[in-house]
Order: structure tokens, then sequence, then C-alpha cells
């Protein structure tokens, strides 16, 4: 079963208090680069892997989007998602995306936060991913970039000039990483680039876009905070079509 850390009393008051869950979309830096990649949803049916609290899935509707499913394994995550959404067209469902089982042809859009790092079958929901999707619709996700999760302690190291450098080990073998961030022992699957992007070119993919996000000038000048993104990429960002 995907891991369940979202609904651990410490990991969900600490992840509450994150930019990204009070700001929603506004707060996710990367936002602006992964909305870039979607495509027009007027009309269109979406599904939201790993929904958290639906910001994504309200946005989508507000889109024009006619039908927008989000899914989450947290019961604490879904009930955000639900008590503050009042659009029709969003619904939301508790589901194990080790197993995940959509209609075929179903959906217009696949799309997905920061979730895929969590998965242990990652082939197996690429493949119900493409099985989902209508012919020329499209995925969009984004994932904890390789170099940020390879690591097996993470972390800044600053020398004695006070020069941050982001160590890497590892990188090649592949496997689970188990990490202390807001909560002990939070677990995540590490894939190189080239395994994560053949996976999707297994699974049938055509990839269009591949992004080692970091921020633009203009985010620097807003948030100087996000300066250290650009010492080493936090989020991978990928838009494949069926």
């Amino acid at each position: 079963m995907t891991q369940n850390i979202y609904d651990d009393p410490a990991f969900f008051e600490g992840y509450s208090r994150l930019g990204r869950s009070v700001q929603g979309l506004a707060g996710a830096p990367e936002w602006p680069a992964l909305q870039a990649m979607l495509p027009p949803l007027r009309g269109k049916s979406v599904v939201d892997l790993g929904c958290g609290y639906g910001w994504f899935c309200r946005w989508a509707a507000e889109q024009g989007a006619a039908r927008v499913v989000g899914l989450d394994v947290s019961e604490k995550m879904l009930e955000r998602a639900i008590t503050t959404t009042a659009d029709a067209a969003v619904s939301y469902a508790r589901a194990d995306l080790e197993q995940l089982e959509l209609a075929e042809a179903g959906f217009d859009l696949v799309y997905s936060s920061l979730t895929l790092h969590y998965i242990v079958d990652l082939a197996g929901l690429l493949a119900a991913a493409y099985r989902a999707l209508t012919p020329g619709g499209k995925l969009v996700f984004s994932i904890e970039h390789p170099i940020y999760m390879a690591p097996t302690h993470p972390g800044w190291v600053a020398d004695a000039q006070g020069r941050k450098t982001w160590p890497i080990d590892s990188y090649q073998i592949e496997g689970p990483r188990s990490t202390n961030w807001l909560a002990e022992g939070v677990i995540k699957q590490h894939r190189t680039i080239g395994t994560l992007l053949n996976l999707l070119i297994a699974a049938g993919f055509v990839i269009s876009h591949v992004e080692e996000w970091g921020p633009s000038a203009e985010q620097l000048l807003a948030r100087p905070e996000l300066e250290e993104e650009r010492d080493r990429p936090m989020m991978l960002l990928v838009a494949a079509q069926r």
C-alpha cells in the first residue's frame, strides 16, 4: 500500500504550516512552470493523483474542466479537500496509488504534484495512467529531483568560507530513502533520471517536456530565499502524451 505518512498527526500538523499548504498553488514556486505545461482544460476530464488539500482540483474546475477527480490515500488530506471545495465538478476519493484502477480512456489529463516519488511500483502506476488517458491525453507531473533524493543523508554542507554544496552519494543505487522531514522515517523511492524517463517510454508515453526546475529572476527578487534552489535542482517537471 502507498505510504500514508500524511495521516501521521505530527507530519500532518507540520505539513499544514508549509507555504504551499497555506497559500495553495501561489505558495508553490514551481507552479508557474507546471501551469505552462498544462493543456486547455475547458470541457475536459481531469484526475489528480495525490490531490492533497485539493488546490489543483479546484483550480482545474475554475478553468472550466467538466469533471475533476482528486485521489489521495490520506484521510486527513481528503477531509480538508472536501470541506474546502464547493464546486460540483470536483469529487474526491481515497485510493491506493500502488493499486490504481481508473476507467480506460476516462480522462484527458492525469496530473500529479510531488507524489510519484513515494510510489514503489511506478511502472504499474504509469501503465494505469496511460490506459486512463484518452488518445492524445496528457500526463503532467512534478517529482523530487533524483539529485535531491539520492543522498543517503541529504542536506547542505558548508565549507570554512560558508559556501554551501549538496553532496550526492549512491546515485546509481536506486530504491528507498528514509528521511526525517516533518516526521521520522519518511520513505521515498529514488530513481535515476534515466530510469524515470525510460519508465514513461516503456508505458507508451511520448515525452514532450522535461524541466529541472529552478527559480526565475523575478521569483528571486520576490523571494530571495529561493537562491539556494539554483545550486541543485529540487524538482523535476515532466509532460508526456498518450
